[in-house]
């Protein structure tokens, strides 16, 4: 859209609404507002920050509000991110205002806030109260307050503390109304530790010292004397009323405050190292895509350990040499840090980092650094995909198969998908790296969409790890003890304790035991919002519900018979963590799952130890199972093999596959070859056995039949669409409406349902299914938009419908 002076434009707003809205432009910004820009604007009773879309001087039918404030000097998303916004909510059949919010991670930039004032019968009523009441009236005090001016929530909170009853009693009584508001954060307003300080004007052109107050004048003194710059905090200690000083003397240009640069703890270093000859194959046609300027996918199918993480840090340097830009996505924040110790090492002062552990403040800081071109390396996680990178050279997706790139919340984006997406338009080239592919990877591959590279052994011709299967059943035939850990288990985590080794322990289930029940009566203690049983952790001593956080403390008696005969049941990590301790009292033991790993950087503290040697044995979730590199771990144990296998879900058998692969690859990392000990009862299921065989292809052939057979991905495009309510009548009376919509369904498509959702009940809503297979894409989100239209048409809620496109789980 060519700049110039608009009357009006159309803004995205984050609303579930899908359309956009068109706002009158005042004159001050009729030349400054342009698409891909923020703007604030009135939206009903609130202020809301929307992307403006299109500029036009078509006057539109209805009366318009005018835009309040523009909040970005040049637009925050360029005509290629918009494209991209535009197709994921096309795509995943998501409101487009949603999208984009997802793509800014500035939310730091914007305060929200309530500004209360009087209603006109609050006015009226004001003037008689303040006549008939004792004026220490809390009710009276609010009004007189209000009715000179409106006051925001907390300067309200501030001038009477103990108003909040009255206020409701007068909301409710109509006296009062709240706006809800968007300010624009005041950066100077970031706490100390955060900022920096350093002097801007040369003593001889200052502003005459007379003129500045007393605190001002001692710390420019100060910092005329350590000239450089400063931590704000730091200087609190040296210099009295520091931090308002400084704030005072930059908004007069004689300070510069800049954000702290951001401290990441790094994962250890690797000097690179001459590619072997597998990896220089991989890397010679990547550096030829990447040379030719043009799109190119590629799926590097590489063992665990095989060096894929060198191939990568050696085709991002042909790119930087280029002057482009490239991209580096991991599944989870625990990898980050492992990744950043390579490329910090590699590219110093190139490397910018995203995740969602950061504050808001922290990922603006990152996200202008790579918008301004200061990182043209970007490390991140799943919303890393649409990092502002300028002349984008080249995506790289590590684990690609990972389902945590599926985003579980509207939209429903893959994050590997879009980054296919975004490669292509920008004529860059994507590198999908796994030791486990997805089967949709693989095939595209087969089919010649993708570009099939190989690593097929470890760097340093070191051996895989030998994976010995032990059969529990016959473990219990033979000790006749229902026991965690097998025999051979104990007898080699004994070893590697003597021998000083490390030792991995993976059960992928959370808490101490799975349900609490009744020996008289068999009930079971549910979760009273959804249709799980709660699981018992013993640390905290409470039942928790891992999908809505419910939470109580375990009963002494059962809450339908009175009976004291309560049991628990199943196995977690804690009691694995418990039984190792009992088993083992001198061993160093940690556990690393979202009940440990619950603050800030949590994740990087618990590895960084383990890396470091302080810990022998790390007990944990999915979460230890993948990408990381410890070279002292010698032995993984898997505690059950068998958990998700019977999970009502086409994909268990893939998910339990990659699983155990990735975790078997965490041992023999270092010049020691590993050992892995897998425990099960399903010795003989095709993913437990190929998994310890090392065996992809076998496994990839298998499944692949047993897809074609059943039309599930990739032999289909497949959707599932969600009813929910909290009333039961009412999410039945839906999901039969929409049934009558589909049926019967349009050609090429398949429609399954309704029928109730594994999980009947999550989150107090009652849930009905939809499963939707298409061998036609188009076809599929042509009857997708129809459904939306009708939840419109038909003033369904907000949250009624869920709509899950390429759904990676069916629970």
């Amino acid at each position: 859209m060519p700049e110039g002076s608009y009357l009006y434009c159309d803004v995205s707003l984050p609303v579930p609404m899908d359309q956009p809205f068109t706002y009158a432009l005042p004159e001050t910004l009729r030349h400054r507002v342009r698409a891909g820009s923020r703007v604030m604007v009135p939206f009903g009773p609130r202020r809301m920050t929307g992307v403006v879309l299109n500029c036009h001087d078509d006057r539109p039918a209805m009366a318009t509000r005018e835009a309040l404030r523009l909040l970005d000097a040049e637009p925050v998303l360029d005509a290629g991110l918009l494209a991209l916004g535009r197709w994921i909510a096309a795509y995943y059949c998501a409101p487009l205002g949603e999208v984009l919010r997802g793509m800014l991670p500035l939310a730091g930039d914007v305060r929200h806030g309530k500004v209360w004032s009087l209603t006109d019968s609050g006015r009226d009523a004001a003037r008689q109260l303040l006549l008939d009441s004792e004026p220490d009236d809390p009710a009276t005090q609010v009004l007189r307050i209000l009715e000179r001016r409106p006051l925001s929530a907390a300067s309200l909170a501030r001038a009477l503390p103990l108003s909040d009853k009255a206020i409701r009693s007068l909301e409710r009584r109509g006296f009062l109304v709240a706006e809800q508001v968007e300010t624009q954060r005041d950066p100077l307003r970031a706490s100390a530790e955060r900022l920096r300080v350093e002097l801007v004007a040369p003593p001889g052109e200052a502003q005459p010292a007379a003129r500045l107050k007393k605190p001002e004048r001692e710390l420019r003194a100060f910092l005329e004397l350590h000239p450089g710059s400063h931590n704000l905090k730091d200087l609190e200690g040296l210099v009295k009323n520091a931090s308002p000083a400084a704030r005072s003397l930059a908004r007069q240009g004689l300070l510069l405050l800049k954000p702290e640069p951001l401290a990441i703890r790094s994962g250890p270093v690797r000097a690179p190292h001459r590619l072997n000859t597998a990896q220089q194959m991989a890397f010679n046609q990547i550096r030829a895509a990447i040379e030719s300027r043009t799109f190119r996918a590629f799926l590097l199918h590489g063992v665990t350990g095989s060096g894929k993480t060198e191939v990568y840090l050696t085709a991002i340097e042909s790119v930087l040499a280029q002057g482009r830009s490239a991209l580096l996505l991991v599944p989870e924040i625990a990898l980050t840090p492992a990744m950043a110790g390579q490329f910090f090492s590699r590219f110093p002062d190139k490397v910018a980092i995203l995740h969602s552990a950061f504050t808001d403040g922290e990922r603006s800081e990152q996200w202008r650094r790579i918008r301004s071109g200061a990182a043209p390396v970007v490390v991140g996680t799943r919303s890393g995909v649409f990092a502002p990178v300028r002349h984008l050279g080249l995506i790289v997706v590590d684990e690609e198969h990972d389902g945590s790139y599926k985003q579980e919340e509207t939209p429903r984006y893959n994050g590997r998908d879009v980054a296919v997406v975004r490669a292509q338009a920008a004529g860059a080239c994507v590198v999908l790296g796994s030791a486990t592919p997805s089967l949709e990877s693989r095939y595209n591959a087969q089919c010649g969409k993708y570009t099939l590279l190989e690593i097929p052994g470890r760097i340093e011709e070191r051996p895989m790890p030998t994976v010995e299967l032990i059969d529990m059943r016959q473990e219990f035939l033979e000790t006749r003890q229902q026991a965690t850990f097998s025999r051979k288990l104990l007898e080699a985590l004994q070893g590697r304790l003597e021998n000083r080794e490390q030792t991995i322990v993976l059960l992928n289930r959370r808490g101490f035991s799975s349900f609490v029940a009744c020996r008289a009566c068999g009930e079971r203690v549910q979760c009273i919002n959804c249709s799980v049983t709660l699981t018992f952790h013993k640390r905290d001593r409470r039942l928790l519900c891992h999908y809505c956080g419910y939470a109580l403390k375990p009963p002494s008696v059962c809450p339908k018979c009175s009976s004291d005969h309560i049991y628990f049941l199943g196995l977690g990590s804690e009691r694995v963590e418990e039984e190792l301790h009992r088993h083992f009292p001198a061993a160093r033991i940690a556990r690393l799952d979202r009940d440990t790993a619950t603050g800030k950087r949590q994740f990087e503290t618990i590895l960084h130890a383990f890396r470091e040697g302080e810990y022998d044995v790390l007990v944990g979730t999915q979460m230890i199972a993948k990408g990381h590199d410890i070279p002292n771990v010698t032995l993984v144990g898997v505690i059950s093999a068998d958990i998700g296998l019977g999970m009502p879900d086409f994909r268990a058998a893939e998910r339990a596959f990659q699983l155990l692969t990735q975790v078997a690859g965490r041992a023999g990392r270092g010049s020691v070859p590993g050992i892995v000990l897998i425990q099960t009862i399903n010795p003989d299921h095709y993913a437990v056995r190929l998994a310890a065989a090392h065996d992809y292809p076998a496994f990839y052939e298998k499944e692949l039949a047993f897809r074609r057979a059943m039309h599930y991905p990739p032999f289909s495009a497949m959707a599932n669409v969600l009813v929910r309510s909290e009333k039961k009548e009412m999410a039945l009376r839906m999901s039969s409406e929409l049934a009558r919509l589909m049926t019967p369904p349009p050609a090429k498509l398949k429609v399954l349902g309704p029928a109730e959702a594994p999980v009947p009940r999550l989150h107090n809503e009652y849930r009905y299914q939809f499963l939707i297979k298409a061998a036609s894409r188009k076809a599929l989100n042509s009857l997708l938009q129809q459904v939306r239209g009708f939840a419109v048409e038909h003033k369904w809620g907000a949250t009624t419908l869920m709509i899950d496109v390429d759904p990676l789980t069916l629970m």
